[in-house]
C-alpha cells in the first residue's frame, strides 16, 4: 500500500524541485514528473516526489478527510486505554 498526499507548491526551486506546504509543515520536493507545477498548484506528494497535479478543490476536500481522520483517532486513544482497565 503506498499513501500519497495533497500538497500546495509554495515555492519553485532549480532543478525541478519546490517547496510544498502541507498543513504548514514544508518540504523540499522533486517536481521531475510535474516539470508544470507553478506556485500556488496542489501536487500529490508521494515519497518525497510530485507525482501528478491535483484540482484545488479535490485537494481541499481530501485534507478535510484527513483532518476528520486524525480527529477520529484522537477522540479514539482515550478509549482505547479502556480496555486496559475493563
Amino acid at each position: 500500500m503506498c499513501l500519497a498526499l495533497p500538497a500546495r507548491v509554495v515555492e519553485l526551486l532549480p532543478n525541478l524541485r519546490a517547496v510544498v506546504d502541507l498543513g504548514g509543515v514544508r518540504k523540499e520536493v522533486s517536481i521531475d514528473l510535474v516539470d508544470d507545477a507553478q506556485v500556488e498548484d496542489y501536487v500529490i506528494i508521494h515519497v518525497g516526489y510530485a507525482i501528478g497535479k491535483i484540482d484545488p478543490d479535490e485537494a481541499q476536500r481530501t485534507l478535510a478527510l484527513f483532518a476528520e481522520l486524525s480527529e477520529a483517532q484522537n477522540t479514539l486513544q482515550p478509549l482505547q486505554h479502556l480496555g486496559e482497565v475493563l
